[in-house]
């Protein structure tokens, strides 16, 4: 069968380890995935409350208009319940994004190295993809973004914090980018790991919307909400271009579950309070390890850390899966030195960190 020629040789998202493929595959009793940028501590009870109520409910479609969560978003971060759109995880958002404003005979342009759908769809609707090298710290290169914009520009992509570096624009930077950015040029603000942020300077992006009609911001309950296996996320931007987007949405397009159990995490601030808590203590523990040890990393706003281990990223993978921790590499990154962990429990990051140790006292800092 004949398919687009711009997906020929296009790679498919390859996602972190399965947990019993690791144990079938090495003969191990114990695996910890640390690879995903997962909750390590779950969801909240009342999330898990809510599915468990609904578990008689199988035989009838959800809502499509998603009409509870959506008016428990648009009153939890203060903006009308027409300025929403619901996607499975905010993936699909990207994705639709890509498809009503991308063909052949347009560009966008985006970080490299940054969160791999923006590319991968914009290639599969025909769209030059233009790809601006992050700063050595990490962080988008707004300027160079700028430069890069033209006529056939569609999306601007700012991904904040950027993954995989997990470094952060500030409020300041974010604004003066806005306003330069041509009126007809869609600016995607994906923050994917929003809950987790503790600067005081990262930028507020909703109150913008009011100003920027050319702004839409992504968030997700799979990350500090632990509901990754629900997908589900969703865009806020101005009302009329979210009723022109809305369209490309396939219908039902998330499950009654998920409505359930987003709507009610998001009553549990207390949950995401201490989730972030520790994920915080998490971060520090890791940093205090990489300036013991003399490696650099990447200051991290969000619930992983990416650290330069000056070899391959493949072979601190290797090392660590066959000591039963799954982690991604560096190598399919766009940081083929470096190995990105995910923060885990205070059990789980001492312990891969002795693991790490120990690799750098067998095999110092180059030597290899």
């Amino acid at each position: 069968m004949q398919v687009k020629p711009q997906l020929l040789g296009l790679p498919s998202y390859k996602p972190g380890k399965p947990i019993e493929e690791v144990k079938k595959e090495l003969g191990l009793s114990k695996v910890i995935k640390l690879a995903s940028n997962e909750n390590p501590f779950g969801a909240s009870p009342k999330a898990t409350e809510a599915i468990r109520e609904l578990a008689t409910s199988t035989a009838i479609y959800p809502d499509g208009y998603a009409a509870v969560l959506r008016e428990k978003v648009a009153k939890k971060i203060g903006v009308e319940q027409n300025q929403l759109i619901f996607g499975n995880g905010s993936d699909e958002i990207i994705q639709f994004l890509c498809r009503a404003l991308l063909d052949e005979n347009t560009n966008t342009v985006t970080a490299d190295p940054t969160f791999s759908q923006y590319k991968l769809n914009a290639t599969i609707e025909g769209a030059e993809v233009r790809e601006i090298a992050c700063k050595q710290d990490g962080t988008h290169d707004l300027d160079a973004m700028l430069e890069a914009i033209d006529e056939n520009t569609r999306i601007v992509w700012v991904c904040n914090p950027n993954n995989p570096s997990g470094t952060y624009i500030d409020q300041a930077s974010f604004e003066q980018f806005l306003k330069k950015v041509p009126q007809d040029v869609l600016v995607v603000s994906d923050e994917a790991y929003y809950e987790y942020v503790t600067k005081d300077d990262y930028p507020q992006s909703i109150p913008l919307l009011k100003a920027y009609k050319n702004l839409i911001v992504l968030r997700t309950f799979s990350k500090a909400y632990g509901l990754a296996a629900l997908r589900v996320g969703y865009g806020v931007g101005d009302a009329d271009f979210i009723s022109k987007l809305d369209p490309v949405r396939p219908p039902f397009n998330n499950t009654t579950f998920a409505h359930a159990a987003a709507a009610a995490a998001l009553d549990d601030d207390q949950f995401i309070a201490e989730c972030v808590q520790k994920n915080s203590e998490g971060i520090r523990l890791y940093e205090a390890f990489c300036e013991e040890q003399g490696l650099t990393y990447y200051s991290s706003q969000a619930n992983f850390i990416l650290i330069d281990f000056e070899r391959s990223g493949d072979e601190v993978f290797d090392y660590l899966l066959k000591r039963g921790f799954i982690i991604r590499s560096g190598e399919a990154l766009g940081f083929p030195t470096c190995a990105r962990i995910t923060v885990g429990s205070q059990e789980e990051n001492e312990e891969i960190l002795s693991i790490l140790k120990e690799m750098l006292q067998t095999q110092p800092i180059g030597q290899n």
